[in-house]
This record gives structure tokens, C-alpha cells and sequence, in this order.
């Protein structure tokens, strides 16, 4: 494995992958435990995926960690898992806050491609590669969430001046 070269590639994109991690699980804690994780994976293949997408690889292993532990608490606890927002990584508090508290109206599935699509800015073809999932899929899921928002969470508009 190439050291510096994993560790170039590391450090432009773990602030990516912690936003990401932040935005679908409103935790920073659980966030950066999920990049943690994520890199150490990518690490042990490098080798592999050094000239693929690594990234690509690294954000599919944060969605799909978060989802086995939100599965796990889901059937451990009987419960939905508590996604209260108590942190705050954002220069604009305010903003912040409306969108982390919006996301949390979604469902995980939802908020997921919210994530991808609208914040990463990733196409439908690469949010439903990571995804696992079709890109109808990912459009239907697409088109859902932001109904709910619409409805669910008019603080967007203002934060906006629109339609979310």
C-alpha cells in the first residue's frame, strides 16, 4: 500500500464524508465513528481501490454502517432510534439547525438520498450505486422527501427563499 498516497487521498475527503455522516445521522459523534470506520475499510484495500473510486467506496460503507446500526437500535430497543440534533458543526448555526432538524423528518431511506443527491451534489447514477438501489429508486425516494419537506418543514423555505 502506498502510505502517503492513501493518506493524500484521506485527508481531502474525510471532511466530505463527516458532513455526510453528520447530515444522515444528526449526530457527530456516531459521524465520525462511521468515517472512522469507513477509512480504516478503505485502507485495508487500498491496493484494490486505490484506482477506482474510493470515495465512492468510503460514503456506500458510511450509508450502509449507519443503516445496520439504526437496524440494530430499531430491533434491540423496539423503538425508533433517537435522532435529536445536539451538535453543531456549521458556520451558520441557524441554517444549520433548520436543515439537520428538517432531515430528521425523513425517513432514512429519504434523507439518505436527500443527503447524496442535494448536499454531496452526487448523480442519481452514483447515489444509487451507493446506495445498493435502483435509480428509479433513488428519483421515487427523491420525489417523497421532498413532498415531506414541503409540507413537513415550511422553515425551509425561508432558509431557501423557495422550494426546497
Amino acid at each position: 500500500m502506498d502510505d502517503q498516497e492513501f493518506t493524500d487521498w484521506a485527508a481531502g475527503c474525510q471532511q466530505s464524508l463527516l458532513r455526510s455522516a453528520y447530515l444522515l445521522t444528526g449526530d457527530l459523534h456516531r459521524a465520525q465513528d462511521l468515517v472512522q470506520e469507513a477509512l480504516v475499510k478503505v485502507a485495508l484495500r487500498w491496493h484494490r481501490l486505490s484506482d477506482q473510486n474510493p470515495t465512492a467506496y468510503a460514503r456506500q460503507i458510511v450509508v450502509r454502517d449507519n443503516v445496520s446500526w439504526w437496524r440494530r437500535r430499531r430491533e434491540t430497543t423496539g423503538t425508533e432510534p433517537d435522532l435529536t440534533v445536539t451538535d453543531d458543526a456549521s458556520s451558520d448555526p441557524a441554517a444549520a439547525l433548520v436543515v439537520r432538524q428538517s432531515l430528521m423528518r425523513l425517513t432514512h431511506a429519504q434523507r439518505a438520498v436527500v443527503v447524496l443527491r442535494h448536499l454531496d451534489d452526487l448523480s442519481e447514477r452514483e447515489t444509487a450505486e451507493i446506495l445498493g438501489v435502483s435509480i428509479g429508486t433513488v428519483k421515487s425516494q427523491n420525489a417523497a422527501a421532498l413532498a415531506r419537506l414541503r409540507t413537513g418543514a415550511p422553515e425551509l423555505l425561508d432558509l431557501t427563499g423557495g422550494n426546497p
